[in-house]
């Protein structure tokens, strides 16, 4: 088991050199910095708990200042532990960065879905409208809520109440592409949360040991910056100088026939 802090950046598309797209989603990896590691012997379970996103020391409370110190690191912003490792193979204070992980790898991305609010049920659960017309009195309600025998609303009705903002967890995604010099991973289909939400990446807990092969995607060439620009321009006036020179060539012979006329 392994894994990492990331923040969504958002979506784009890659394209393979077979011509098939790709949806993927952008996270940025920053360096993670491990503030504690956690033993069986001393706390009952192996885990590590990594620090993401540098804060400023006023922003941060005595507690994770002291976890901090104890790693030698700047303060963070989050704190989150990735369970079922071998402390063994990690030490206080190491940075991990995005090359944990590797094109092919299958991961599980956690984060918070998107809030939003308190919301009914048409909106919350998918349901029907009611008649749309004057007459109908009865638009976007609830519906019948139960029978009369029990004399109250049965447990898991569907009912109106905040929508969102829920820990949600999307399983056995693929890798698509590391980035290290941008440190970015790119993942296939989508992430839960906004942009800018922070998520978790980490092995995917029904294949942890399944890898496929990762997509040849196109690779792209930087072209030196107005080429094709400075072309058109030197098209642009040597036409201008053609059409200049044809115009006096014009204004000469009419001056010439003027001058036989007159």
């Amino acid at each position: 088991m392994k894994g990492i802090l990331g923040k969504k950046i958002g979506m784009t598309q890659v394209f393979t050199k077979n011509g098939e797209l790709i949806p993927v989603t952008v996270i940025e990896v920053e360096p993670n910095v491990i503030t504690q590691i956690k033993t069986v012997e001393k706390d009952g379970y192996n885990a590590i708990q990594l620090g993401y996103e540098t804060i400023i020391s006023k922003r941060s409370n005595k507690p994770s200042e002291g976890i901090t110190k104890k790693a030698k690191t700047t303060p963070k912003r989050f704190f989150r532990e990735i369970r079922g490792i071998s402390p063994e193979e990690y030490q206080l204070g190491q940075t991990l960065d995005a090359s944990v992980f590797s094109a092919g790898d299958i991961v599980d991305v956690t984060g918070r879905s998107k809030g939003h609010g308190f919301s009914g049920v048409i909106k919350r659960h998918n349901q029907h409208t009611g008649p749309m017309g004057h007459g109908s009195q009865y638009h976007r309600g609830v519906g019948s809520l139960g029978t009369l025998l029990p004399m109250h609303v049965l447990k898991g009705k569907k009912m109106p109440g905040q929508y969102g903002n829920v820990k949600r967890t999307i399983q056995n995604l693929e890798v698509v592409e590391i980035d290290l010099e941008n440190n970015v991973i790119l993942v296939k289909g989508n992430v839960p949360g906004p942009k800018k939400s922070l998520v978790i990446i980490h092995t995917a807990i029904k294949n942890p040991d399944k890898k496929v092969e990762a997509p040849e995607l196109l690779e792209y060439e930087i072209v030196e910056e107005r080429t094709n620009n400075e072309e058109v321009t030197e098209n642009i006036q040597e036409q201008v100088e053609e059409k200049t020179d044809e115009n006096k060539e014009i204004e000469e012979t009419e001056k010439s026939v003027e001058s036989q006329e007159g």
